[in-house]
């Protein structure tokens, strides 16, 4: 069953690229139950789901020479130049200690955030058995979602903040963000890179609400309906000096982009023996008083 949402209006349609890459992605088919699946940490492996998917050519528009014309707001994803002097992105304590600090600042930066929460901080990998985490090894998402939706976004900001925050700030005015931080651990990336849809792009209809079943909650998350309007964008051999900001829910409702789809994709211009797709992705939730 599909939730009622509304995202940035297609009125003008955002820059396009002249170089383009045909490859599949993988999008849900609509069904009449809700479609659900069963978590890594659910499973200890590779999700279990129980829908239907379908692989759909898709053109992706090589986002670089238009990424000063990218918004957050806009199309819901950003590129941008920064640095880490975190030298082993594989180092918990590293991270915790240097890597996380330097990400909340960014999101201050960019978003003039009076507070960045940082909840979540994932490796993948699509060598050998996937990237470790403290919870298990995990490869590239491969099917088109959204994290969060209209229904577990504002959940995530109760479990985060506590429920008599979450409404205080909600009197207050105050506007939150979950967004997400991915970076390549190693580059330039050559194998498993990121496509993004452009959210005005994407109808309301074809965000597919979806139970994301953990050992001990069962979370929701949108996973896409292919249409043939839908935009998509990727940034080729991305470094470990880049990062995607990537909006995966808005508490404002206001006609800017609320939730942007994405998923890996096999790139045909991979080059023969490239190394594996090695990234880090950190979530957060940015409130704006």
């Amino acid at each position: 069953m599909n939730q009622t949402v509304s995202l940035a209006p297609a009125t003008t349609a955002p820059p396009l690229s002249a170089a383009i890459t045909r490859a599949p992605l993988s999008f849900i088919r609509p069904q009449k139950e809700k479609p659900s699946f069963h978590s890594s940490a659910m499973t200890g492996g590779a999700p279990k789901v129980f829908f239907e998917s379908e692989a759909q050519s898709v053109a992706i528009h090589d986002l670089r020479g238009i990424a000063e014309d990218l918004s957050l707001d806009r199309e819901g994803f950003a590129l941008r130049r920064h640095r880490t002097a975190v030298a082993d992105l594989y180092d918990d304590a590293a991270v915790e200690r240097a890597y996380l600090p330097e990400i909340e600042a960014l999101l201050r930066r960019e978003l003039g955030a009076s507070r960045v929460v940082i909840f979540d901080t994932t490796r993948r990998s699509d060598g050998g058995d996937g990237a470790p985490n403290p919870d298990g090894p995990r490869g590239p998402a491969t099917r088109v979602h959204v994290d969060y939706t209209t229904k577990s976004g504002p959940q995530r900001v109760k479990d985060l903040l506590g429920a008599a925050e979450a409404a205080r700030l909600a009197a207050a005015g105050a506007r939150i963000v979950q967004v997400n931080v991915w970076r390549p651990i190693r580059g330039p990336v050559e194998r498993a890179p990121l496509a993004l849809a452009d959210a005005a792009s994407v109808r309301p209809e074809d965000l597919v609400a979806t139970d994301q079943v953990f050992p001990d909650r069962v979370g929701e998350i949108y996973h896409l309906a292919y249409d043939p309007g839908q935009r998509w964008y990727y940034a080729p051999r991305m470094t470990r000096d880049e990062v995607l900001l990537i909006k995966g829910w808005d508490s404002l409702d206001d006609g800017r982009a609320r939730f942007t789809p994405h998923s890996a994709f096999e790139d045909p211009n991979t080059p023969e023996g490239a190394a594996p797709r090695e990234s880090i992705e950190v979530r957060t939730l940015v409130v704006i008083d």
